[in-house]
């Protein structure tokens, strides 16, 4: 187990180095700059935007700023934001926690209603549940997720008035019950897909199950359908949802950027946007390695428990 853990560390390193390498030279080759926002107002002449190149490192050639800013970045000096000189840590810092409210809870949202459509579709084979389960997990999965966020301020916030229509709390309330109020748009929007990648991979591990052995002998016994299904059935067929759970991570930091634009929740997908939009580089770098770093943790999180919870893994993983 050692010298896997080892293996993927350092294949996660290599990935690390890599991301950074081709979105440093994405963001810096990309038309404008970072010196555009500066330009665009018109007061600052070409020796004001040449001094300001050479102080910020921009004048350099591309790999040497390369180099030190993954230098500056390895010793946990992540740069400063070109919008108001803040750390890059710090701004990340001040976001992470609301989007981390939004995906945790939208995960566990999709988890539970997931599994429990995926067991009984997979309980009650080809009857009209499995068939709604079916076709409503497709639907699911085409829905744009900005477009059903829209459909959901629309209809809950403007028409009916029951949710809020964006924000984290309520200016001068920010009690739990306002903060868990205005949690309930996004997080059902985020969770819409999850629910359907989960209810699918759900109900074809837990059909993989029931046909096994071992459950056939467990019926011979006498045992009670429920128990065999709770106890032997449910408990074998969660296993590969571990995986699935961290490959899906990608996928939910996706949706979160989407769903944090739409509700104007304030975490890191919409601070991505905002930092593109004003060409804060340093900012868009970090959230950039910051997200890539929670993907390959989640995908190595879930293998670890994957070889924990199937013992029998263990030697090939070793």
């Amino acid at each position: 187990m050692g010298g896997y853990v080892a293996r993927r560390v350092l294949q996660a390193a290599g990935l690390l180095l890599i991301v950074s390498m081709i979105g440093f030279a994405i963001l810096h080759l990309a038309p404008g700059g970072p010196l555009s926002q500066f330009a665009a107002g018109g007061d600052m002449t070409q020796e004001d935007l040449d001094r300001l190149a050479r102080q910020l490192g921009l004048d350099r050639p591309l790999p040497v700023q390369y180099l030190d800013w993954l230098w500056r970045m390895l010793r946990g000096d992540w740069g400063a934001s070109f919008r108001d000189q803040q750390p890059v840590l710090a701004v990340i810092g001040s976001h992470v926690g609301a989007t981390l409210e939004l995906m945790l809870s939208s995960t566990l949202l999709a988890m539970i209603i997931g599994a429990w459509v995926g067991i009984l579709g997979a309980v009650r084979r080809h009857s009209l549940f499995d068939a709604l389960a079916t076709v409503g997990a497709m639907v699911a999965l085409s829905i744009p997720t900005f477009w059903f966020g829209l459909v959901v301020i629309y209809v809950f916030s403007v028409g009916l008035g029951w949710l809020p229509a964006g924000n984290r709390t309520t200016i001068g309330n920010e009690s739990f019950l306002d903060q868990l109020h205005h949690l309930i748009g996004p997080c059902i929007v985020l969770a819409l897909v999850s629910t359907a990648v989960w209810s699918r991979y759900m109900r074809s591990s837990m059909l993989d199950v029931i046909h096994q052995d071992y459950i056939r002998t467990a019926r011979s016994k006498g045992i009670p359908e429920r128990r065999i299904l709770i106890h032997h059935a449910v408990r074998n067929a969660l296993l590969p949802m571990i995986t699935i759970t961290g490959l899906h991570l990608p996928t939910l930091l996706s949706g979160a950027l989407v769903t944090e634009t739409v509700f104007t929740w304030p975490g890191m997908g919409r601070l991505f946007l905002d930092s593109i939009s004003y060409r804060d580089y340093p900012v868009v770098m970090g959230i950039l390695m910051f997200t890539a770093v929670l993907v390959l943790l989640g995908s190595l999180l879930a293998d670890l428990l994957y070889h924990v919870a199937d013992p029998r893994l263990g030697a090939h993983g070793a």
